[in-house]
């Protein structure tokens, strides 16, 4: 979940408890900063390149009026980022428009982008229409474009994965790597469509991107034949392949030899031998597996120091996994050392960890290090809440409940948050959420929800819960229950079990 204001997420959050997996692409469509270019446009483009945009501007303007491409484009761009000028979304189509007309290719996709964005379909087949053009003479990343507006639903009602694919192989078949990469991830079930998931044209497409150079296929082409499908298996070839993926110096083919190991072959002595050797040229996911076997002793005697050792290397190089796991070293324990636990979580949770930036906000609560501050302990529980960890948006619910840490009183707020967690099957958020449902305390009751809920949470461990559930069922005559069995097959259904979320009760509901 992208950062957003709280407000926004207790608006826009439902009461389901199952939601559908978004999909998640690989391609970067942030517009690209004008290179430098010979050619009339020069000057302007190298000004705007030193960070001199309001003069890239100036010396731009003429060239444009002229009908100069690159000096178009630059316009195009100055306006979409607003650095240099206004920022205006219309001033960036005309002049990307103008730029597109005079065959500029990077004009064509920037304005594609703004268009497939658009909520007016009309705009949005603009873009489609600029991107088949386009395909014609540049069908790698014009057809790479097209497939993900496909695959996102950009261009149809809802997502066309045929279409996606009939794209991509376009792409693929003029050599763009990152097109045979999708269509790799694809068919691995990456993007959902499990129905359509077919490990042996995975593999086919990994192997077309190895072959093609891409050191990063050839890694993930030996893994998944050392670990993938077992129908797809062939540890020879997959050690070929991640033998040449560390030639070209990928050395999370390292990792994919330890994870064979370690789980294929159940050799954790090996497995440690492998992570070592990535350790030893900075793959940090290997210095992670390293460090985890020389704290718990798999494959090697229990060598605590050794373990913390490998992750202060890790934590060195910026790894805020390695910071958080050094943090619950140092807060742990007899002799907890706060300071050092306290910097590795601020490390942690400032590289967007969410768990630390959960432990963060509950370590500035505890007041441990000295009085509590309460405003740095909701800024990051609030931020954790909104990068979708469960257990923050729990523990915030719980301040917006009963009004703690200086959060006023919002049973609302309280309501949507508990709501957030128990989609993500939290089972204390579930249970929190079936109480005030239950309950007459300013969110509306509904008890069907609330029992429903509530029969939920006791099935995910939470040890009040079945009793809540059948206090409920209590109060409910035989066609309630009936409805409130009916609402928790919606819930475990994904469905929006209502279509309105908890909201605070009408004075005439009393």
């Amino acid at each position: 979940m992208s950062p957003r204001y709280l407000a926004w997420i207790l608006l826009t959050a439902a009461l389901t408890i199952s939601l559908p997996a978004a999909v998640s692409l690989p391609s970067e469509t942030a517009a690209a900063p004008p290179a430098e270019a010979e050619g009339p446009a020069k000057a302007a483009l190298m000004a705007f390149q030193d960070g001199r945009h309001a003069k890239a501007v100036e010396l731009a303007m003429p060239l444009a009026e002229k009908g100069n491409a690159d000096a178009l484009y630059l316009l195009g761009f100055a306006h979409e980022t607003g650095q240099g000028a206004e920022t205006s979304r219309d001033k960036a189509l005309e002049f990307y428009r103008k730029a597109a007309d005079a065959k500029h290719k990077d004009a064509t996709y920037r304005l594609s982008f703004i268009l497939l964005a658009s909520e007016n379909e009309e705009e949005r087949d603009q873009a489609r229409q600029a991107l088949e053009n386009a395909a014609k003479d540049d069908p790698a990343v014009a057809s790479r474009i097209l497939g993900e507006a496909y695959l996102r639903g950009g261009l149809t009602p809802a997502a066309d994965p045929d279409k996606a694919v009939f794209w991509w192989k376009l792409a693929g078949d003029a050599g763009d790597i990152p097109s045979i990469l999708l269509l790799a991830g694809f068919y691995e079930g990456r993007f959902g469509f499990p129905e359509l998931i077919d490990h042996k044209e995975s593999i086919s497409h990994y192997a077309k991107a190895a072959g093609l150079g891409n050191a990063g296929a050839m890694a993930t082409l030996g893994s998944r034949l050392l670990n993938g499908d077992e129908k797809v298996r062939d540890e020879k070839k997959g050690r070929e392949w991640l033998k040449k993926a560390i030639a070209e110096k990928e050395y999370s083919a390292y990792l994919a030899l330890g994870d064979f190991e370690e789980n294929v072959k159940k050799d954790p002595k090996a497995a440690l031998a492998e992570y070592e050797r990535g350790k030893d040229v900075g793959q940090i996911d290997c210095m992670l597996r390293a460090a985890n076997f020389y704290l718990e002793g798999r494959g090697v005697e229990k060598d605590t120091d050794r373990g913390i050792s490998i992750l202060n290397q890790a934590a060195q190089a910026g790894n805020p996994i390695a910071h958080f796991r050094l943090a619950v070293h140092h807060l742990s324990g007899e002799t907890p050392n706060l300071l050092a636990g306290y910097g590795h979580l601020v490390a942690s949770a400032s590289g967007n960890l969410v768990e630390a930036q959960n432990e963060l906000g509950l370590f500035y609560l505890s007041g441990k290090l000295s009085a509590a501050d309460a405003v740095a302990g909701v800024a990051w529980l609030t931020r954790a809440a909104q990068n979708g960890n469960a257990q923050a948006q729990s523990n915030l619910a719980t301040l917006y409940e009963r009004g703690a840490a200086g959060v006023p009183r919002n049973l609302e707020n309280a309501g949507q948050l508990y709501a957030l967690a128990a989609n993500q099957g939290h089972a204390a958020a579930t249970f929190a959420l079936a109480r005030l449902l239950s309950e007459d305390s300013g969110i509306k009751p509904d008890l069907a929800k609330a029992w429903a809920l509530a029969t939920l949470a006791a099935e995910r461990g939470e040890k009040d819960a079945a009793k809540l559930a059948s206090d409920i069922a209590a109060r409910l005559d035989d066609k309630q229950l009936a409805d409130a069995r009916k609402e928790l097959e919606t819930i475990k259904s994904g469905k929006p079990a209502v279509e309105e979320k908890a909201k605070p009760a009408d004075k005439n509901d009393k």
